[in-house]
């Protein structure tokens, strides 16, 4: 297939006026023909939510010149399943889904809207990546994870994925970044807290805090590389079947 004639989702879930996804965009013109669709407000947090109560709004706008980009009512994966069923009438050749403000290492993969979006379009059978800058800065600079945004994103064309897999691209917010490592996901996981509160009508509200911390730290997790600073490609799947355990559940007197 030629460059050309490649199709393009582009989605995330900062919200489709993020200074993220309009780097994406940017670099994504070099490697075929770009549809945005994402969605209209901040939608992080959101893990792999879809909307069942209400109406999906899709909205087209100039926001980027020379493409044609849609606003979604949505979740980020409300906006792939649209792009794919309502705009493209089409599976695109490929899906990404960024640049997240913020990193999605370790078991944040399992909350975060940018990943998501990459894991539905890993269960639609298409070749998708999500991409994550470890900077929450709004105005974050993009441009040296922009480097390895081209070099994974073309090795995916060329290559292709395997059935059922996508990839979670975390790079360091650093001047020099070292190279990329493939590696696995760390065990790493919040350990929360609430900060409670009282309204102005005295009922409690609250916030959720904690921190992130790592279980057993080990030298071939994306936490340990991104401390190197390295971008990390961890190759994730939707299929959470435990089969170590399998046996053993097998032998239970069910």
């Amino acid at each position: 297939m030629s460059t050309k004639k490649r199709l393009i989702l582009v989605t995330n879930d900062d919200g489709v006026t993020a200074k993220g996804i309009d780097s994406l965009q940017q670099t994504m013109r070099q490697f075929g023909e770009v549809i945005v669709i994402a969605p209209d407000s901040p939608m992080s947090g959101m893990g792999h939510a879809i909307t069942i109560g209400e109406p999906l709004r899709l909205k087209k706008d100039n926001f980027f010149d020379g493409i044609d980009a849609y606003s979604c009512s949505g979740t980020p994966v409300d906006c792939v399943k649209l792009g794919i069923y309502e705009v493209l009438h089409r599976k695109p050749d490929l899906i990404v889904s960024g640049i997240n403000h913020g990193a999605n290492t370790a078991t944040n993969v399992l909350y975060s809207g940018t990943m998501s979006a990459a894991v539905e379009g890993a269960m639609e059978g298409i070749p998708s990546i999500g991409f994550s800058l470890c900077s929450f800065d709004k105005d974050a600079n993009f441009d040296r994870a922009m480097e390895v945004v081209q070099q994974v994103t073309a090795q995916v064309l060329e290559n292709g994925m395997p059935e059922g897999v996508c990839l979670n691209v975390n790079v360091p917010d650093v001047e020099k970044i070292e190279g990329v490592k493939v590696c696995r996901q760390a065990h790493a996981f919040w350990e929360d807290s609430f900060d409670k509160r009282l309204d102005p009508f005295k009922q409690p509200y609250y916030w959720l805090t904690g921190d992130f911390v790592e279980q057993n730290q080990a030298d071939d997790t994306d936490l340990y590389w991104i401390d190197k600073n390295y971008a990390t490609v961890v190759p994730t799947q939707f299929d959470m079947t435990a089969y170590k355990a399998m046996k053993e559940i097998e032998n239970w007197k069910i």
